[in-house]
């Protein structure tokens, strides 16, 4: 057997969908917590941060309000510098972490099923369930296994098949129960292997999950024998689940209908998931790592592909639970109450972007390519090759050293643009290259967002923003090394079809690091807790009417040659109101 490792095979959601409809009852189903994400239910991900917020604010004493934005990257890092100072919790995103910190958090296991309990209380189901359930009545899945606690999937399963009797359920507390069902063809069957959270079995805490109930395991191994799997909503983060997969991988004729990942973004999965399908694929396996948007709309498009079911439960489900219609812009006082959104809609956008394939690495050797020889050009790095926006030959002189292949046009196309691919990322900082050029603004590039603040604050078209916030910009009290300006943050979102700058108004550090970070968060708080409902209002008005005030399309680079980027933004926000209003 060859040990090197080879490239993993991806395929897109349309030819999944097409291979799902030839093979779906030959397949088993093994659920994360992501494909409840939508159903309001928080990922193992956001519990996470969650867990160390609570102990940080009981160890350090001090208010939940100075750590509330669990977005905010400042937060995020000043949690876990707290979390690594005790010594005790495992490293940022150990395989363990999220077991640790739940023991730390709730030691007592009545605790844990408490707070299990609140977050899945009053949870539906999502479309994707509803869509799972409508293949479980018709025969074209069989088996269900799952990580999660939540009783989503029979809750689906009660309103299609009108019954809550038709669907097994099996925890740990009964692995037997689920080789019965299998020996005797007993479907649908859904296999918690983490329990459930009524059972007081809860299998939530490190030294629980390292004995995790053999038979059920050897279950799981001997049916990966059987038939193949889709995965979904999993990061692979879980050693007993990950270990039973790599145990039936490694066993002659293991997941004979294939083994196919569904997974968001561009970034690739967790090593260890790389790791067991390039496995799987050594052993013959068919493979596939499938790019999806999320669940609900990976479950859509293989209900398209099975004309013969009976969707009629489920498309009257997905009509009741609709999030949002088109509706006109409210004039005068008809329609109100209206929330208003800080979503600006960006109309025009690049097409097209330059395609360059040569001997470069991935895309810091990128950046650092470009970087070396001080050119204006903006790239990502994707499988396509390096995407660029620049002229030719600034283009040329920053990637010819590594033996430029081919140097041509890339189309930039919107189903790549409903996650986060190379080209959003593009797209987002040629956007806030475009709109610093324009407006005089200075940007601060982060990983997911950038920001933006006044380069000259003294500047008169700032007068109205004094008016709202008063000073714009000035040295922390207390910390006179720490640099403080008025500014947004930005990043760009697809909604309704088409993207979106969302902004959000907020103080900018410059300077920031572990020891000014405790003032930075204070100061920013006292600044921004009183600006309530109607300044928050003024502050969007502001900046929208600003970032979409051009006479012209906003040009990234402005450049007369090459690739340039264009986009034109509505300064009319996205709006809320209740239906019927």
């Amino acid at each position: 057997m060859e040990n090197s490792k080879k490239e993993i095979p991806e395929t897109t959601a349309d030819d999944f969908s097409r291979r799902f409809s030839k093979r779906s009852g030959n397949l088993m189903w093994f659920l994360g917590a992501g494909v409840s994400a939508s159903s309001g239910i928080p990922t193992a991900w956001d519990m996470i941060w969650e867990f160390k917020q609570q102990l940080y604010v009981s160890q350090r004493r001090v208010s939940a309000k100075s750590v509330a934005d669990l977005a905010s990257p400042a937060i995020r890092t000043q949690l876990q510098a707290h979390i690594d100072s005790l010594g005790t919790l495992p490293v940022a995103d150990a395989s363990d972490e999220y077991a640790a910190l739940f023991e730390a958090a709730y030691p007592a296991e009545v605790d844990r099923r408490a707070y299990v309990d609140s977050k899945i209380t009053g949870a539906r189901p999502s479309y994707g369930h509803m869509a799972l359930a409508t293949l479980m009545k018709a025969g074209f899945t069989r088996i269900v296994w799952t990580t999660n606690f939540d009783p989503l999937v029979a809750d689906a399963c009660a309103k299609i098949y009108d019954a809550t009797g038709p669907l097994t359920t099996v925890a740990l507390d009964a692995p037997d129960l689920a080789n019965q069902q299998i020996d005797e063809g007993r479907w649908p069957i859904e296999i918690k292997v983490h329990g459930d959270f009524r059972s007081r079995r809860l299998k939530n805490t490190t030294d629980e999950l390292r004995h995790q109930n053999a038979k059920l395991r050897q279950v799981l191994v001997d049916c990966c024998g059987r038939w193949g799997m889709v995965v979904a909503g999993y990061s692979g983060r879980d050693s007993s689940v990950m270990d039973a997969l790599e145990e039936a991988v490694a066993k002659p004729g293991a997941f004979p209908a294939g083994l196919f990942w569904m997974h968001r973004g561009e970034d690739p999965p967790v090593a260890r998931v790389e790791e067991l399908l390039d496995k799987a694929g050594q052993f013959g396996v068919e493979t596939a790592l499938v790019r999806v948007e999320n669940f609900d709309e990976a479950m859509r498009d293989l209900l398209r592909m099975v004309p013969t079911l009976d969707t009629s439960i489920v498309d009257a489900f997905a009509g009741d639970r609709r999030r949002w219609t088109e509706a006109p812009r409210p004039s005068g006082s008809v329609g109100w109450p209206v929330l208003r959104l800080n979503g600006l809609p960006v109309i025009e956008m690049p097409s097209v972007c330059r395609r360059i394939v040569c001997g470069i690495g991935g895309y810091a050797e990128a950046r650092a390519a470009v970087k070396a020889v001080d050119v204006d050009v903006l790239v990502a790095r994707t499988r396509a090759g390096v995407l660029a926006f620049g002229s030719d030959s600034s283009i040329r002189s920053a990637f010819g050293p590594f033996g430029i292949k081919d140097f041509d046009l890339h189309t930039i196309e919107s189903k790549r643009l409903r996650y986060e691919s190379g080209e959003r990322g593009l797209l987002r900082e040629a956007l806030t290259c475009a709109l610093s050029r324009e407006h005089s603004l200075h940007a601060f590039h982060r990983r997911s967002s950038d920001l933006l603040a006044p380069a000259n604050p003294d500047d008169e078209k700032w007068v109205p923003l004094r008016t709202l916030v008063g000073q714009l910009s000035g040295t922390v009290a207390g910390c006179t090394s720490l640099v403080w300006r008025e500014g947004i943050s930005t990043r760009l979102d697809w909604a309704d079809d088409r993207l979106w700058l969302l902004i959000e108004p907020r103080t900018i550090f410059e300077g920031i690091d572990d020891e000014s970070r405790a003032f930075a968060t204070e100061f920013s708080r006292e600044r921004t807790v009183k600006r309530y409902n109607r300044t928050l209002n003024d502050l969007i008005a502001f900046w929208a009417s600003l970032l979409a005030s051009s006479h012209e399309d906003l040009r990234a680079l402005g450049i007369g040659d090459g690739v340039d980027a264009s986009f034109r933004l509505s300064g009319t926000t996205a709006f809320s109101r209740r239906a019927g209003a």
